[in-house]
């Protein structure tokens, strides 16, 4: 199914409808401030084992990412030093991974790694539909296996290749190229670890 909604101001409607959704443990594609992505509840291990297999990955070396509304709403599901804190807020929302340690609060599956990836991307659909669901979603890049584009930008052919995959994907306008650059905090020194759309501000 495939969903118009603004970017400007996201139709209330349907966010609900794309957090009940994943609520029930479906799978939803979105935009984000950089790339089209997948993603679903990221509490619910059925649906991110669903995930993987779409994306062709194994969950038990995925590098999972998980999209937060803001810091507050991901506080409880990684370990934040001071330093790290700081140096987040100043750079969300944008198109930023940050790689921390995990903490206890996430399920099982999650429990064999010792970090994940965290985004708070500068989109008001995603966030409004994290917002709405109360808790974090699981996100994955919509990678395309074409050396030439390696990224599906159009929502209409999205459609058209995951309709069988996806429960919902939202039409949020033309996407993005180039995916968010992702800063390892986990160790002693953040470093960058992917150059992407984001210019980081330390």
């Amino acid at each position: 199914m495939l969903v118009k909604i603004y970017p400007d101001n996201p139709q209330p409607k349907e966010i609900e409808r794309a957090a009940e959704l994943l609520r029930q443990g479906g799978i939803v594609i979105y935009p984000t401030d950089t790339v089209y992505a997948i993603g679903c509840d990221a509490l619910q291990v059925r649906a991110v084992e669903q995930i993987c297999r779409i994306r062709g990955i194994n969950p038990q070396r995925a590098r999972f990412s998980v999209i937060g509304y803001d810091l507050s709403s991901l506080s409880q599901y990684v370990k934040i030093e001071n330093t790290r804190f700081k140096l987040i807020k100043r750079n969300i929302p944008g198109p930023f991974t940050f790689i921390l340690p995990v903490s206890a609060s996430l399920p099982r599956l999650y429990k064999n790694r010792k970090t994940i990836g965290i985004r708070i991307p500068d989109n008001n659909i995603v966030r409004e539909i994290v917002r709405t669901l109360g808790h974090p979603i699981l996100s994955a890049s919509l990678r395309e296996d074409d050396d030439l584009t390696e990224y599906q930008t159009d929502p209409e052919l999205i459609a058209e290749k995951y309709a069988g995959q996806a429960d919902l994907i939202i039409d949020g306008g033309y996407g993005g190229l180039e995916p968010s650059t992702v800063i390892d905090c986990s160790g002693d020194q953040p470093e960058i670890v992917r150059e992407g759309k984001g210019r980081l501000i330390g």
